[in-house]
């Protein structure tokens, strides 16, 4: 039998590395050995790539890995790396974002998940939504602040949006650099610390929502929605501590208790604005649900959703019936299938 050669990427630049290293070491557990022959390389926080022998960070066997733009290979000193696919962990910038999308085709080898045109919207916060907005998908009513933009005053703000406001990066995930703010001094803190990740930042009404998320998988025009699962955070919202603290009261809930009605439509929402945005592979698409007028909002679209343990992505497939190795393996075929289109 020949093994299919996978190359996994993990780590990275990003204020995402650790969620990175968890969701890698679940992926690479989960790859069957007798059909997948793995190759690891780790990208450390200055952008370097090593080779390494296992999902871990400290490691000192590892030998420095170079991509060969064009050629379809690695060199690793004297040896030589032909994946087949690519297979990235790469959560958020330089990842997610696109970047290593757009370096699988400059190597001509097929990557798991999204395109680099389809991974950068998505990441985008403000692309997303201005593409939703245009295309009759709900979003939540916002402003964005470029980081030489004169100062906003939460006067003006609350006056145009509501008197509770998010702040957060256009291009960041985990709720890494989120803050609510309901003055002027939370406003000033909560720039700060979101331009600290990104120049453009999204001003957001604050909604006491429910949080609800759903799991695309697969190719156009055969992608499926899962079932909408709901997630119920610790704390006012669900923050980057919240997602991921050894000792989090957060929960997810699968099912979400809602109505068939409103599930189907949140499932074909999620299939619409994976399907406007280019997506293929994988994507996890997040909803609020106002828990006072009922109304729907799309809040954003992940093309490299976690793999931790807490993941909702492979928990809302395991409710339907996917476990995790056949998940993985699914998203292998769905990238050599999009390289024979």
């Amino acid at each position: 039998m020949n093994q299919t050669k996978i190359l996994v990427l993990f780590g990275g630049e990003s204020s995402e590395h650790e969620v990175s290293v968890s969701s890698a070491r679940n992926v690479v557990n989960a790859l069957d050995t007798a059909k997948f022959a793995v190759t690891i390389c780790f990208i450390d926080k200055t952008g370097r790539w090593w080779l390494t022998n296992e999902v871990n960070p400290f490691s000192e066997d590892k030998t420095e890995l170079i991509p060969i733009l064009g050629a379809g290979h690695f060199m690793a000193g004297d040896v030589t790396i032909s994946p087949d696919v690519i297979l990235s962990v790469l959560h958020g910038v330089n990842g997610e974002d696109g970047a290593a999308a757009a370096l699988a085709q400059l190597l001509h080898i097929p990557i798991v998940g999204c395109d680099m045109t389809s991974s950068a919207l998505s990441m985008n916060k403000f692309a997303t939504k201005l593409i939703a907005g245009s295309s009759g998908i709900p979003i939540v009513p916002f402003m964005a602040h470029h980081a030489n933009d004169k100062p906003l005053t939460y006067e003006e703000l609350s006056t145009k949006l509501s008197a509770n406001l998010f702040v957060k990066p256009a291009n960041a995930g985990s709720s890494v650099g989120v803050n609510k703010a309901s003055n002027q001094t939370e406003l000033d803190y909560a720039l700060a610390e979101a331009h600290k990740h990104d120049i453009l930042v999204l001003i957001e009404k604050a909604i006491d929502a429910r949080e609800l998320e759903v799991a695309v998988l697969g190719n156009h025009p055969d992608n499926v929605a899962s079932v909408v699962g709901e997630i119920n955070p610790e704390g006012d919202f669900y923050s980057y501590d919240s997602k991921y603290a050894d000792n989090t009261q957060s929960k997810a809930i699968i099912p979400a208790d809602i109505p068939d009605d409103l599930s189907d439509r949140i499932r074909g929402l999620a299939l619409r604005i994976f399907v406007t945005l280019g997506c293929s592979g994988l994507s996890r698409v997040d909803f609020f649900l106002d828990r006072q007028s009922g109304d729907l909002y799309l809040n954003e679209i992940n093309t490299l959703p976690g793999f931790t343990d807490i993941s909702m992505y492979p928990k809302l497939w395991q409710q339907g019936g996917i476990e995790y190795p056949q998940l993985i393996e699914r998203l292998i075929e769905f990238a050599l299938e999009k390289i024979k289109e």
